[in-house]
């Protein structure tokens, strides 16, 4: 049996969970509450993309660290492939509203491509360093570690003016705008999107540990590959 196919609903859930996200990282939320412009401080990706640590924990858990490496990997090209492809087809049924150039697009994808590769594989090793100490906080703490290096690493390729060699600015995550949408000092809006993001990763990372428990608490044991 091919590694695709004996491992396809991890690498699928890896995959939708990526695309998803490298979709809805276009779209800041829309509205206010309290006076706080939520286009200042999130994007809908922030809500999708936690849940790849899940995926990758629970490959770790079931499988061990090299096939779950390997279904990163695996996952990590198909997401990418995606992630150029999807959007303007998407465009084209009308289910966004605007055409992303594909130099943006390709941009997205390297700083999603290089943000996820890094933050997975050390999510991994962190997962396996303390299952080996017999500590059972290792999803929360691999997810962690991953969170920090992955919003670090997203926001500041796909949207740093130092990193225009990549591909295009967006000028509306360029702007200015009060830090975190409510205090006095200004900074890029990307600045606070990140910020927006790292927490609400944190916070799923909290909530995606009932599943976890859940779903390895069917397993009796690790399944050696």
């Amino acid at each position: 049996m091919s590694f695709l196919m004996r491992y396809l609903p991890f690498v699928a859930a890896m995959a939708l969970v990526v695309v998803a996200s490298n979709i809805f990282v276009q779209f800041p939320l829309q509205g206010e509450i309290a006076g706080l412009a939520l286009g200042d401080v999130l994007t809908w990706g922030a809500f999708t993309y936690p849940f790849s640590f899940l995926v990758t924990d629970l490959a770790n858990r079931r499988y061990g660290p090299a096939v779950a490496r390997r279904i990163v990997f695996v996952g990590f090209m198909t997401a990418v492939v995606c992630s150029i492809v999807i959007p303007p087809l998407l465009f084209k049924l009308g289910l966004i509203e605007f055409d992303t150039a594909t130099a943006r697009l390709a941009r997205i994808a390297c700083a999603s491509g290089a943000a996820f590769l890094s933050a997975q594989l050390l999510d991994v090793t962190v997962f396996n360093w303390l299952r080996r100490q017999s500590w059972w906080r290792a999803p929360i703490f691999g997810t962690l570690a991953g969170s920090v290096v992955d919003t670090a690493m997203f926001f500041s390729i796909a949207f740093a003016a130092a990193f225009a060699f990549v591909g295009p600015d967006d000028g509306f995550a360029l702007e200015a705008a009060p830090l975190m949408g409510v205090f006095t000092a200004e900074t890029a809006r990307w600045v606070s999107w990140a910020l927006g993001d790292l927490t609400v990763k944190l916070a799923i990372a909290l909530f995606a540990l009932i599943p976890y428990r859940l779903i390895a608490a069917r397993w009796s044991q690790p399944v050696t590959a």
